[in-house]
């Protein structure tokens, strides 16, 4: 019998999620989310996406990356150093929206864990600044 650790995956190495139930609607999530403020948020200050794939971006704080794909409405995946993070928006039913973090291809657990607390962070900012929006 073998045993695997949490968050550790054959495939991608060690991967996190982090998700929310939001109550504006996935329509009104996604604008902010793929938005230059809502990009910035989740990518770093100073990030720009364009929705294409292959399109290259980078950080104020020096991170680069590339999008590997971009679904309307649904996902952004990019990569990010060494990992690769989704952004998906999902409806939760009642209008509501669910809006996951997932990064993938982490070395460590360590890693895996700093960044869970950053996409809990992440989304407390997000929650917060969709909520002011109303």
């Amino acid at each position: 019998m073998s045993t695997r650790s949490t968050g550790l995956t054959k495939d991608v190495g060690w991967q996190v999620g982090v998700s929310r139930t939001l109550p504006q609607s996935p329509a009104v999530v996604w604008e902010f989310i793929s938005g230059p403020r809502g990009v910035e948020l989740w990518l770093g200050s100073g990030a720009r996406l364009t929705p294409e794939p292959g399109a290259p971006y980078a950080t104020h704080d020096g991170v680069t990356g590339e999008v590997r794909g971009y679904r309307p409405g649904d996902r952004i995946r990019v990569t990010y150093g060494d990992t690769t993070v989704q952004v998906a928006v999902s409806a939760a039913g009642g209008g509501r929206a669910v809006l996951v973090f997932h990064q993938e291809r982490m070395a460590s657990a360590e890693e895996r864990e700093r960044q869970r607390a950053h996409w809990q962070r992440v989304m407390v900012q997000v929650a917060g600044e969709l909520d002011d929006l109303v």
